[in-house]
């Protein structure tokens, strides 16, 4: 067994716990830096290692991850991952599997939301959970071929499916005397396709069935195959339309921590308020699509209105509203220069002033208070089942916030309040997104101090052309939906080996069932499921595929610009065609 010094108290005591816990089943112990750990067991311990972590240290789960290492002649790989937060050490507990048939002893009896994750596994890879409780269908469409696991190293990228066999997706079955009500895949209050069906009883819901996963974009197969280091960071901003700082700044410091790579201070104070500008952006977007489920307008146009200053910042820091591009491995792309000091100052005395007037505008409305309060509760043990993060945890009294536990960018020089409620509903989790707003606020203005005594012009570290094959890598930031994890194994090709994405709505999509209580009513469907603030293109990680032809390709920007003109004009001949027909004279002899 190796054995590596941590270097800091935390990390060396949480290692000397394990040690004395698993004492026989470790095969090897690694502190790749002091707040980290890679425990290796083999298959026949790892539920006694998973057991002793979650249940006797109580660490909280985080992810599992699949790698394929057949060409390095290790056979595949399954990683579980925890967070030790009171310790600000993250574990990582290893399992090698066979490189014919692998089979892993499936974790998700002793830790519920690892069940997602194990399911992928054996979708995208080929890695058997044995034991799994509910094995079903998850990443990929019915009719792909039962016999090709796309993340396996032999399948190529660019893969072409040769032919496809039906497989109907197997539904649960609906509670005996209940009817079946299905919201989705296409459902008015969601932006992005999910498929909910609700068993109830007249107007009561009494169970659901999920099934997502329509918008799997492939990109962690592209950044493992076609892409270098710093070409990943373009699709990984991508991922979410509203988090994408989040993820690029999560993957960049998964990089720079397997490479060694020293951030200078005044890049990680740029990401920092680039991260909390998002945050902003997040909150209000929610907050307004929020009120607007329940009928509540006037803080859905006040909301978007205050964004709207935010949004413009953004763009004058960075050239545009939403997409920022600015983080790099090793720091980032551009300054925050004293000459746009001023700016971000007036829009923080806006959002800081007008603010207040949301939370009065909530706080004050009975009928509002009425309609959140008591629904969607989840409770504190089933936040840690599931893994939930996030708003929807802090809004059940758990105190999860990467910012303060496993501190990243600047957020070790800055102070702050985690906000929490104790209301365990959709009420605790909209004041925890209003209370934020007032934290991000002061976090952006603690960094134009630090901006202010850090001397300018070193935001990049000096990295080098190739980075070290075989080195891994964790990065957490807390998203506005709460952690985005990002694991990366670096590669030959000076690109990932292996990549991988959990963003916070992987875990608190699978508590959603949860919250739908005895007394649960259809109509509080709709702002339970909000009230996490889904985000499903961003939990499924498009590829496009002829199902004539089996052909699979990737659109280029000016292809895709051209088919959207091309069906704007389709649809506006169709407008002018149905106005010209309601408005002909009828034929004659037609009475009027």
């Amino acid at each position: 067994m190796a054995i590596i010094e941590t270097g800091t108290t935390q990390a060396a005591a949480l290692h000397q716990r394990i040690r004395a816990r698993l004492n026989g089943a470790l095969l090897d112990v690694q502190a790749s830096l002091p707040e980290r750990l890679y425990l290796t067991v083999d298959a026949a311990h790892v539920r006694e290692a998973v057991r002793a972590l979650y249940e006797e240290l109580r660490a909280r789960y985080v992810i599992s991850v699949g790698v394929d290492r057949r060409r390095g002649g290790a056979g595949f790989e399954a990683l579980h991952f925890f967070g030790c937060d009171a310790d600000h050490v993250r574990v990582a507990v290893r399992v090698g599997l066979d490189g014919e048939r692998p089979v892993a002893p499936s974790i998700t009896p002793i830790v519920p939301g690892a069940s997602w994750a194990e399911v992928e596994m054996r979708d995208l890879l080929g890695i058997e959970p044995e034991g799994h409780p509910n094995p079903r269908p998850l990443c990929l469409p019915d009719d792909f071929p039962p016999d090709v696991r796309p993340l396996r190293k032999e399948v190529p990228f660019d893969y072409k499916v040769d032919g496809r066999t039906s497989r109907p997706f197997p539904y649960l079955e609906p509670p005996p005397g209940t009817t079946v009500v299905q919201l989705g895949p296409f459902f008015p209050v969601l932006e992005e396709p999910s498929q909910w069906r609700l068993f109830v009883d007249g107007e009561t819901v009494v169970g659901a069935d999920y099934r997502g996963f329509y918008c799997h974009r492939g990109i962690e197969k592209l950044g493992d195959s076609a892409l270098n280091y710093n070409q990943v960071i373009n699709l990984a901003e991508r991922i979410c339309g509203i988090c994408g700082c989040v993820h690029s700044a999560s993957y960049c410091q998964a990089v720079e921590e397997a490479a060694g790579i020293v951030v200078p201070l005044r890049a990680r104070v740029v990401r920092t308020i680039m991260l909390e500008l998002e945050r902003l952006q997040s909150h209000l977007l929610w907050l307004g699509l929020a009120c607007h489920i329940v009928g509540f307008d006037f803080v859905f146009m006040q909301a978007w209105r205050l964004r709207e200053p935010l949004m413009t910042l953004a763009e004058q820091l960075t050239g545009s509203r939403k997409h920022f591009g600015v983080n790099l491995v090793g720091g980032t792309r551009f300054d925050v220069p004293l000459e746009k000091f001023d700016a971000v100052v007036a829009a923080m005395a806006v959002v800081e002033r007008e603010s207040m007037a949301l939370v009065k505008a909530i706080q004050d409305d009975d009928a509002l208070i009425s309609r959140l309060k008591g629904v969607g509760v989840l409770t504190p043990a089933e936040v840690r089942a599931m893994g939930a993060v996030g708003p929807t945890a802090r809004g059940s009294g758990v105190p999860l916030d990467v910012r303060r536990d496993h501190p990243y960018a600047a957020y070790e020089f800055c102070k702050f309040d985690v906000v929490t409620h104790d209301g365990c509903d959709v009420l605790g989790r909209t004041l925890v997104r209003v209370l934020e707003i007032f934290e991000s606020v002061k976090i952006v203005r603690q960094c134009l101090t630090l901006l202010r005594d850090t001397p300018e012009g070193d935001i990049i570290a000096d990295v080098p052309d190739t980075l070290p094959a075989d080195r891994e890598g964790m990065g957490s930031v807390e998203a506005p939906r709460g952690e985005v994890f990002h694991y990366v194994r670096t590669g030959e090709r000076n690109g990932p080996d292996r990549w991988r994405v959990r963003a916070p709505s992987y875990q608190n999509i699978q508590a959603v069932p949860l919250m739908f209580k005895p007394g649960t009513q259809v109509a509080d469907v709709p702002i339970t499921l909000g009230s996490v603030d889904p985000c499903f293109s961003c939990t499924e990680r498009m590829e496009i595929v002829d199902r004539g032809t089996g052909e699979t390709r990737v659109l280029r920007q000016s292809e895709l610009e051209a088919l959207a003109r091309a069906d704007m004009g389709r649809r506006r001949a169709a407008a002018r065609a149905a106005v010209g027909a309601a408005s002909a004279p009828p034929p004659a002899g037609d009475a009027p």
